[in-house]
């Protein structure tokens, strides 16, 4: 099989892309993964099993969708379509799997090479206006399985094409927990209440509303500080440079600390009394699980998958970029430390239950499973 790949980095997707891989190798099967461009995934992926390709191909994004650019992305993608074609037809594979909505070349050239077709889509995109959308999901129409991480993603599928509702399977992500049982997540007298921040610098993950939910603690005589574990997507340079600026400020100089990209997350979430997950907009929430196998208690906001992660008792949630909210959610852990315990004990018995690593790497090998008996069926 063939798994096409937008990103050779190490965040959520392509963290959870590893986990594909893992159930894929355990149902027997040979898998190639194409990146555009090498990084430092393909060693993750190597040590894995599977064979790296680098090809270049389009990747969507914002920008590639405005007016302007789109003729240069409608001749890309006419240039890379034949040559992905061709590289499939000659693989021999019996399915290709498109990890992301933002590859629909492999697609079409798949379907264009008469294989069977699974997309797997961590996106949920429902701020985006009706036509963006549905240009976005229009080549799922031609995928012969859809899977989606969470309800949320399905539910923006559907929304703007009803018929995809008949091809689009839940599969939940999964994940293994950490190696070794964590220190409790107890403050010691005279401790700061130690908040962890894991993903991208980024407006869409809601790190500044984490900054000012902190201020808003600390001015209410809470000894609470911030760890943000992550960096930017190239280009938005700009949004770390207002973080750390505002982390500057008098009220909150001293209680941020940026630590950029860590992986694995085991050892900072060990460090951490709460861990937040302010997001504006998130299809799932690995963060959050992670956070739950960690014993840490969550506070997270009320939108999309993590409303599906963060049920009633096994964390907070907060409306969505609401830092007062924030605080008093966060608040109400450092005032109440055995309620804490408690919420983190329930998450970490319901991530275990239900977003499991065997799990996951079964159901999702299943998938694959159904979808190339198909095309056995049909020779």
């Amino acid at each position: 099989m063939i798994v096409a790949h937008p990103s050779p980095d190490l965040y959520g997707s392509d963290l959870q892309l590893l986990a594909s891989i893992e159930g894929f190798r355990d149902a027997g099967w040979a898998v190639t993964v194409t990146l555009p461009r090498t990084g430092p995934l393909v060693a993750h992926l190597l040590a894995r099993g599977a064979d790296v390709r680098i090809t270049e191909f389009p990747v969507l994004s914002k920008s590639l969708l405005a007016p302007r650019r789109l003729p240069g992305l409608v001749v890309a993608t006419v240039r890379a379509l034949w040559t992905i074609r061709r590289d499939v037809v000659a693989s021999g594979a019996a399915a290709v799997w498109v990890n992301t909505l933002t590859e629909p070349v492999w697609v079409l050239a798949a379907r264009l090479a008469r294989r069977q077709v699974v997309c797997h889509v961590h996106e949920a995109e429902e701020a985006q206006p009706w036509p963006v959308r549905a240009l976005l999901a229009a080549p799922l129409l031609l995928a012969h399985r859809v899977v989606v991480n969470s309800a949320a993603a399905r539910r923006a599928l559907t929304q703007v094409l009803p018929a995809l509702a008949r091809r689009t399977e839940l599969v939940y992500n999964g994940m293994e927990g950490p190696p070794d049982p964590l220190p409790a997540a107890r403050r010691r007298p005279g401790q700061p209440f130690r908040i962890a921040l894991v993903g991208r610098l980024s407006p869409r993950k809601g790190t500044d509303v984490a900054l000012e939910a902190v201020a808003l603690l600390r001015a209410g005589g809470a000894d609470a500080v911030l760890d943000l574990f992550g960096d930017v997507f190239p280009g938005y340079e700009w949004f770390e440079d207002q973080l750390r600026r505002r982390a500057d400020e008098a009220d909150l100089r001293g209680a941020v600390r940026f630590h950029g990209y860590v992986n694995p997350v085991w050892v900072p979430l060990g460090e951490a009394h709460a861990v937040v997950v302010p997001s504006r907009a998130e299809p799932f929430g690995n963060v959050a699980v992670e956070a739950m196998l960690a014993e840490r208690p969550v506070v997270a906001s009320a939108v999309q998958g993590l409303t599906e992660i963060v049920t009633d008792g096994t964390g907070l949630l907060a409306p969505v970029d609401d830092a007062p909210a924030l605080a008093g959610r966060l608040r109400e852990l450092y005032d109440d430390p055995d309620r804490a315990a408690a919420l983190a004990a329930a998450g970490l018995a319901s991530a275990r239950d239900r977003f499991g690593a065997g799990r996951y790497r079964e159901q999702i090998a299943q998938v694959l499973g159904r979808t190339a008996a198909r095309r056995q069926a049909t020779r």
